[in-house]
């Protein structure tokens, strides 16, 4: 069935209505801290299965004054499904309290969850926080307050911790006190919370404000916003973003276009990959660090790195003086362009020199190590694709002036013998004989073509700008199979380089997106890194 995720759900969902997966276990109305007058309460969904999970708390919105917490069960049961003991919880609203009750409120959730942990099957060492628009405030608050007593409140299993370890925030306020410009609903949600207007309380909208807490020691924070949002303005997240990097603390930015306060359709799923994603670099690294991610950054700091992949940490970086190609070579080593003014370097695993070519005059941009022991190269100031021995002796070479100044870019040799080469500004690619004769031409006008890897079928996979995209051609030079595109969720830029999974996806480079992305077969968004420092070329997967 189809998950409905964020869209305004604040009706709820009745228990009639939801269906429960034979993979989950859900417990409802579970009592967490005692208020006056009553208590609070969770509804937990956690996978059937024995064990121990990292758990999420999360907090409904509603503009501080309404929305239940049932209304995102359905988004608990998804998350229970991927391994994550899931709460949605409720809090005290305005007009009845003020800040700071319903953060004391969600604290003694966290709390709760740390000591059931035995009971719910969770992992009290790997937490984190969701919140939705009124309730993404609290998971800010949740992760910038970390060791902070001050916000403890008096809600009950004080002796454990409220610390999260990352939170999430969907389309959430950040600074109270510039929430009012621009939204059509603070003038009323804000003054019941804050005692007061901006006017009249306004050391009240300072405290309220999590970007003003954010400290070295915040946890992790993932902001999800639309750009046409008109209750919580987009520059809310960007604000908190650029405070928490400001700091030092990892943030990241997933900007939804033209999307409003709430999502609907694909801006839907894609916000929940998205979250999922973070979920799982930040709560389950170990456990998803299954590959090693070959990345070479064409930026400023011009250098490869090899990453631990999905969580992306980094294992050790080298520079690579601004070169644009990185590969894994069979034998564990890694050859790459160290200087594209005329160094090519192969590496051990122990990352020793083994093998160099040097030359000079040249504008190395393509460096590929081919069967026969040979490394194919491209030289885009001279417009030269050439094979030199291990030697450093050329023994094939092949000019074509014509396209001088057009960004000749990566060849490949392919199972056939011939060789293809991308021309990006020409929006060509090349496919060359022995001799050097073009023997066939396939045309992307304004597409970018910058790098075509060719299949054992005759086939070939293809990178092209303007949506970034990842064609599958078949031996006829038709379009079977597309990763990413103008339809997709994942809305990339320009596929620089990609590099395929045993398991029949890819892993792509987007260069203007700041992204490298993986897909599975299908063409879906398996696992992402977003807001990149890199300025990301190529990719390849260590064998």
């Amino acid at each position: 069935m189809r998950w409905f995720l964020l869209s305004l759900l604040a009706f709820g969902c009745p228990a009639a209505e939801l269906k429960v997966p034979p993979d989950v276990v859900v417990e409802r109305g579970v009592d967490y801290t005692s208020i006056p007058h009553g208590k609070l309460a969770m509804d937990i969904a956690r996978p059937k299965t024995p064990g121990k999970y990292p758990a999420i708390v999360m907090i409904h919105g509603g503009g501080f004054s309404g929305g239940t917490r049932e209304g995102y069960l359905p988004m608990a049961l998804r998350l229970a499904q991927n391994g994550y003991v899931a709460a949605t919880v409720s809090y005290r609203l305005t007009p009845i309290v003020q800040f700071p009750l319903p953060l004391h409120d969600v604290k003694a959730a966290v709390r709760f969850l740390r000591a059931s942990a035995e009971r719910f099957d969770i992992d009290k060492e790997r937490m984190a926080a969701i919140g939705v628009s009124a309730g993404a405030t609290w998971s800010q608050f949740l992760a910038v307050t970390r060791n902070m007593p001050q916000f403890e409140g008096n809600g009950a299993h004080r002796e454990q911790s409220s610390s999260v370890d990352c939170a999430i925030s969907f389309y959430g306020r950040s600074d109270m006190r510039r929430a009012y410009e621009g939204s059509r609903n603070a003038a009323d949600a804000l003054p019941p919370l804050l005692g007061g207007d901006r006017m009249n309380a306004l050391d009240a909208h300072f405290l309220a404000s999590p970007l003003n807490w954010v400290t070295p020691g915040s946890a992790p924070i993932l902001a999800i916003h639309g750009t046409r949002d008109r209750n919580v303005p987009f520059e809310q997240s960007v604000w908190l973003v650029e405070r928490m990097r400001g700091m030092g603390v990892e943030a990241e930015l997933e900007t939804v276009a033209e999307a409003g306060h709430g999502f609907k359709g694909t801006d839907e799923e894609r916000a929940f990959a998205r979250a999922l994603d973070f979920l799982n670099r930040k709560l389950k690294p170990t456990l998803l660090e299954t590959r090693r991610l070959l990345v070479n950054d064409h930026g400023p700091g011009g250098e490869i790195l090899s990453l631990a992949w999905p969580s992306g940490r980094i294992l050790w970086r080298r520079p690579n003086h601004r070169g644009t190609e990185v590969s894994a070579l069979a034998n564990g080593n890694v050859l790459y362009i160290e200087d594209p003014k005329g160094v090519i370097t192969e590496i051990d695993p122990d990352r020793k020199v083994v093998w160099q070519y040097k030359t000079d005059k040249v504008t190395l941009v393509s460096a590929q190590r081919l069967e026969n022991g040979n490394t194919l190269l491209v030289d885009d100031a001279a417009s030269r694709v050439f094979e030199v021995s291990p030697g450093g002796k050329v023994v094939w070479t092949v000019e074509k002036p014509e396209y001088k100044g057009m960004a000749m870019r990566r060849a490949r040799r392919t199972p056939a013998g011939t060789t293809l080469v991308a021309v990006q500004v020409a929006g060509l690619l090349l496919e060359l004989n022995p001799k050097g004769e073009v023997i066939r031409r396939l045309e992307f006008p304004n597409r970018m073509p910058a790098h075509a890897l060719p299949l054992s079928d005759g086939g070939m996979l293809i990178g092209l700008a303007g949506p970034g995209e990842v064609r599958r051609l078949d031996a006829n030079g038709k379009t079977v199979a597309t990763f990413a595109g103008g339809n997709s969720t994942a809305r990339m830029a320009w596929t620089s380089g990609f590099t395929e999974t045993p398991e029949g996806g890819l892993i792509v480079s987007d260069y203007m997106g700041s992204r490298i992305v993986e897909f599975d077969a299908k063409g879906a968004v398996v696992h992402q890194l977003k807001n990149l420092t890199w300025s990301v070329t190529s990719v390849a997967l260590m064998k």
